[in-house]
């Protein structure tokens, strides 16, 4: 169904949008995990510029689902009302400024953090504004945006510092405490929607949910437990299995939530008309 009194799936936005939410939040993520706790040894201009391509890889899918490309500068016209213009300035800042990172420049890896986190949040309230989707437009959807983000992020990062001497110990306590985040954030989130969203939205949603739960979720705590504990190479591949599910089950929470739960409310008719009542 695409028109009527009953919830539908919205089709404005597609994988090309879902991939811009995966690749952003994931880049953004990863530049401010690795300015927070990569360690000093870590390759970090590779880890910087991959979080910048990957930003870049999720504004070129979007832009490719734009039906005039040549007309994509307009997104930068409502920057005072829209979130979408407050991202797109946000990256024309980001990507220089994540370059300048990857190149070594001082302090540039703490602003590229800085708009890092600019960016995931407006991707966020970009689905908030989305009023007619009840799996968007709930309150939580921002901060389980952003928070999904900076999991995906972190995951990269250990798995990427998996096999270095280090073995980064830092950013595995910071993916521990990111996964337990977004898990209660994303409890609380399938509460409030439970209310209003459509029945196949909420089947959707239960359906990555226990994904999320529990190969997203559970599985990269108990892979990082022995990791932490034990840093010899026996335990290199825990770190590298928890990072890796831990940003994957991101992905697919994010491939749903704009795909499979984006039903909208339907008609909301409070009071239907009857021919011969007065008014």
């Amino acid at each position: 169904m695409t028109y009527g009194p009953a919830p539908w799936r919205q089709r404005s936005w597609d994988w090309r949008a879902a991939a811009n939410f995966v690749g952003g939040g994931a880049g953004s993520g990863l530049i401010i995990c690795t300015a927070l706790a990569a360690p000093s040894d870590a390759p970090q201009a590779a880890l910087f510029l991959a979080g910048t391509a990957l930003i870049g890889l999720g504004l070129f899918c979007v832009w490719l689902e734009i039906g005039r490309p040549v007309r994509a500068l307009n997104v930068f016209l409502n920057p005072f009302t829209s979130w979408m213009s407050r991202e797109a300035v946000t990256a024309t800042l980001l990507v220089p400024a994540g370059l300048l990172a990857a190149l070594g420049f001082a302090g540039t890896r703490w602003i590229a953090a800085a708009l890092a986190l600019v960016f995931v949040y407006c991707q966020g309230r970009m689905l908030r504004a989305a009023k007619g989707i009840p799996a968007w437009r709930d309150p939580g959807t921002p901060p389980l945006v952003v928070a999904t983000g900076l999991t995906e992020g972190a995951g990269l990062l250990v798995a990427a510092l998996a096999w270095t001497q280090d073995r980064g110990a830092a950013a595995s306590l910071l993916l521990a405490a990111l996964l337990v985040l977004r898990a209660v954030l994303w409890w609380a989130w399938r509460n409030n929607v439970r209310t209003h969203a459509a029945p196949r939205a909420l089947a959707a949603i239960d359906r990555t949910g226990r994904w999320l739960l529990l190969a997203g979720t559970a599985a990269p705590l108990v892979a990082l437990v022995p990791a932490l504990a034990t840093q010899g190479n026996a335990a290199a591949w825990l770190p590298a299995v928890a990072g890796l599910l831990a940003a994957g089950a991101g992905t697919l929470f994010k491939f749903d939530l704009l795909g499979a739960a984006s039903f909208n409310q339907g008609f909301a008719l409070s009071h239907l008309p009857v021919r011969g009542v007065r008014r």
